[in-house]
């Protein structure tokens, strides 16, 4: 029987403790959260400088891929990557064998129409000069058969009138008339000359038109010989710029495709970086886009070198932001300054500080002081002598998270309340509305109502 008395009575003591200890636990954190925080500041005088951070890549200046014009075997492939390229120098030469017989083929043909133009040409002065002989020869006979005609009729005429007046006979009379149209006949053949020239003017005509056949021809072989020998220089890729090998996507012997007749652009042989100038890209969040300008200045850091800063300035910002999951960025172009650009390679992750604002000599209170009451009204609690407490009406300016300017109504020594801790408190009073909970022991109820 004493065994189990004391036994009961270790359990209420127990069960006491735990009630108590419960009581504690829960109570005492939320009533000390009912008790007003209060931190206070100095208001000081200092500078105060406005960033907004962001991560980019690092890019070159410019980025050109190389291909050829020409199709067929790499011969040579002089430049490896990282190598430095000079403008002009050699990056890549083609077997020239296919080019040079097309040239050859092309130099024939040009020959050969050549001579054929020259043939023709010749046939046209030829056909001209005859031309010429036979208009002067057929004039001539013209006018001859013209004279013959008129003096035979008049002689025809004459002896008819010395016929009729019985001076002459009839056999004299029918020899002048058989002379007379004999001639009026070698007149009418002389004519029919002249018409025939005009048979032979268009024949000159036509070969004419052959000069201009011969002409084009040799025209467009000259245009050919031009492409073939167009197409053999293109076995030759020169550097279009100084820059760095990147890329390298070929190795001597092996067969590249034309950039210029291949449907799919053709094989890409290298990658030439312009490094002269370095910049790096960043994605600005649309909320801190607005205080970005040109010019503006830019710290930059990278993983590879973790204790060096590099200087940047703001050169380009998009003018179209880019939405990802609901979150629009603007792409900032910064270029690297200072010699040390150098040490940043294409593709390297870079960490950006954009100086957007910033003050040497400024009024600042922590951010918390200042705190908005009413609409579009912000205040600082001012701490007076023996604890009194003034809102003063204030227009901050710039602000960089943690400290605010406040241009006009405060000075430097003045003290400020900071409104630090209020949510937490009140947060921790909420969780116990009307005083401390019963103990779960003797109301046989959880934390949980």
């Amino acid at each position: 029987m004493k065994k189990w008395i004391i036994m009961a009575g270790v359990i209420v003591v127990l069960a006491g403790g735990a009630g108590a200890g419960y009581y504690y636990w829960w109570y005492l954190p939320a009533h000390k959260s009912d008790d007003p925080v209060e931190v206070t500041a100095k208001v000081e005088r200092g500078p105060i400088r406005v960033i907004v951070a962001s991560t980019g890549r690092v890019v070159s200046n410019l980025d050109v891929d190389i291909k050829c014009k020409a199709s067929g075997e790499i011969a040579k492939l002089p430049f490896d990557v990282s190598d430095l390229v000079k403008k002009d120098d050699l990056l890549v030469e083609l077997d020239p064998v296919d080019e040079q017989r097309v040239v050859h083929q092309a130099e024939v043909s040009l020959s050969a129409s050549t001579a054929k133009l020259a043939s023709a040409r010749q046939d046209m002065a030829v056909a001209e000069r005859t031309l010429a002989t036979d208009r002067r020869r057929a004039d001539s006979a013209l006018t001859a058969a013209d004279s013959r005609a008129k003096d035979a009729r008049a002689k025809a005429d004459r002896m008819k009138e010395l016929r009729d007046k019985a001076l002459a006979s009839q056999e004299d009379y029918d020899t002048a008339e058989t002379a007379a149209v004999q001639a009026v006949s070698d007149l009418d053949a002389a004519k029919v000359k002249i018409d025939e020239l005009k048979t032979q003017e268009l024949a000159l005509e036509l070969k004419r038109q052959a000069v201009k056949l011969a002409e084009a021809v040799v025209e467009a072989d000259k245009i050919n010989l031009t492409i073939a020998n167009d197409r053999l220089t293109d076995t030759k890729v020169l550097a279009p710029m100084d820059g760095v090998v990147a890329v390298r996507n070929v190795q001597i012997g092996q067969i590249i495709a034309s950039g210029v007749s291949n449907v799919g652009g053709g094989t890409t042989v290298l990658t030439l970086s312009d490094l002269s100038r370095i910049f790096v890209v960043a994605a600005v969040d649309e909320s801190d886009i607005g205080k970005v300008r040109e010019g503006q200045t830019v710290t930059i850091t990278a993983d590879a070198y973790p204790s060096k800063t590099f200087r940047g300035q703001v050169m380009q910002i998009a003018t179209r932001g880019v939405n990802l999951s609901n979150v629009v960025t603007f792409e900032v172009k910064i270029e690297v300054l200072g010699d040390s650009k150098a040490l940043l390679k294409p593709e390297m992750t870079a960490n950006v500080e954009i100086l957007t604002a910033a003050k040497d000599d400024a009024i600042l209170v922590p951010a918390e002081a200042v705190v908005r009451k009413g609409r579009g009204k912000q205040v600082v609690t001012v701490i007076g002598e023996g604890g009194s407490k003034e809102e003063v009406a204030v227009a901050p300016g710039l602000s960089d998270g943690t400290k605010t300017e406040i241009p006009d109504g405060l000075a430097a020594g003045q003290t400020v309340l900071v409104h630090k801790g209020g949510a937490d408190s009140k947060w921790a009073a909420g969780q116990a509305p009307g005083g401390p909970p019963k103990s779960p022991i003797f109301m046989g109820g959880g934390r949980g109502r």
